[in-house]
């Protein structure tokens, strides 16, 4: 199985691409895979994951990891996720793919280790080849393999880990006042990360709504 992995900000952007100015792609040596050839370039996770599925790279993946990515991507805040949006991008190419995600820490200690368990304990279930191509997002908790509690299939909250308060720009300069959410609702993403628990929420890829008659709504009022 032939595998990517992409991680960082930006949402599902590609950022810009030009002929004129093509991007670098640096090798690197990493001793814990000694074996693995690890390639980088500078660009959106969604570019690294369209350019991987595109076979720029040598093999199309047969799944995307996307992350480990440093706080999590909880709620309806998932579509401004780099992260994610690298996710949705190979599924939208016919690539399974996972999110994985852990809680920020303000100490900047990490585990990642507890992360990277939970995303390999997934790739089973997103690569089965009875369904289109899976994405799951996976947010676990920041602690210790042995201190998380269980694993829960949850909804995405209406407003995800942290919201915008307040944006105001009129002084010129535009300030968002961001807040944590401290009501999470039941069920949600949230609310299981926050209680200790991996959060599961599979992803469906941009598809079509089920909502009609927007195109005899245009023509009308038109005239």
């Amino acid at each position: 199985m032939t595998g990517h992995t992409a991680g960082g900000t930006g949402a599902a952007a590609i950022g810009k691409l030009s002929r004129d100015r093509p991007l670098p792609v640096i090798d690197h040596k990493w001793a814990d895979l000694p074996d693995i050839i690890v390639r980088s370039i500078d660009a959106p996770p969604a570019t690294a994951v369209l350019s991987a599925c595109l076979g720029a790279f040598g093999d199309v993946p047969d799944v995307v990891v996307a992350g480990i990515n440093p706080g999590a991507n909880t709620g309806h805040l998932v579509i401004h996720s780099g992260t994610v949006g690298a996710a949705l991008t190979a599924a939208g190419l016919d690539v399974p793919a996972i999110a994985v995600s852990t809680r920020w820490s303000t100490t900047n200690e990490y585990h990642w280790e507890t992360a990277a368990a939970f995303a390999i304990a997934a790739v089973d279930w997103v690569v089965r080849p009875d369904a289109a191509p899976r994405v799951v997002n996976i947010n676990v908790p920041n602690l210790p393999l042995s201190e998380i509690l269980g694993v829960q299939e949850t909804e995405l909250a209406p407003h995800g880990e942290v919201w915008v308060a307040s944006a105001d720009a009129s002084s010129g300069d535009l300030e968002l006042n961001v807040k944590g959410r401290a009501d999470a609702a039941p069920g949600t993403d949230v609310a299981a990360v926050s209680s200790g628990y991996v959060s599961v929420t599979p992803l469906r890829s941009v598809s079509r709504a089920s909502s009609t008659g927007a195109a005899d709504a245009v023509s009308a009022a038109l005239g």
